[in-house]
């Protein structure tokens, strides 16, 4: 958290529902940051101590999908909340790391914004 605000990355390779979902983050009440594609989050993430919820697309160009994506965090940031996103695939939320959300796209404003609530609320209650 920042100055009492989650900080929330988001990965998105569609330039127009990446901005929706930032906008969406911010409406919220949180901090925003976005990345293209895996590679570019993974730059953020080593390079930020702060970043509290990762909301990322499933298919992106680059080296790993959401999916790798969401494993990847968990292993190597254990603390950071996962929200994964698919237009294309449906997904069970047992596919992606333990405590993670799915939502299909196009999904409900308010059912991702509740989500984030819901994560950031256990993370800060667990502490960790």
């Amino acid at each position: 958290m920042k100055n009492g605000k989650a900080v929330v990355l988001v990965v998105e390779d569609s330039t127009i529902i990446r901005m929706g979902a930032v906008d969406l983050v911010l409406s919220a009440g949180y901090e925003a940051l976005e990345a293209c594609d895996a590679d570019e989050a993974i730059g953020i993430l080593e390079s930020r101590d702060d970043v509290d919820l990762v909301f990322t697309d499933v298919q992106m160009p680059g080296t790993m999908d959401g999916i790798k994506l969401s494993h990847y965090i968990r292993d190597r940031w254990p603390p950071v909340r996962l929200i994964v996103a698919s237009g294309a695939a449906i997904l069970e939320e047992s596919s992606l790391p333990t405590g993670s959300r799915f939502f299909s796209k196009p999904y409900d404003s308010h059912a991702i914004t509740d989500a984030m609530a819901h994560l950031l609320s256990i993370r800060n209650e667990t502490g960790c």
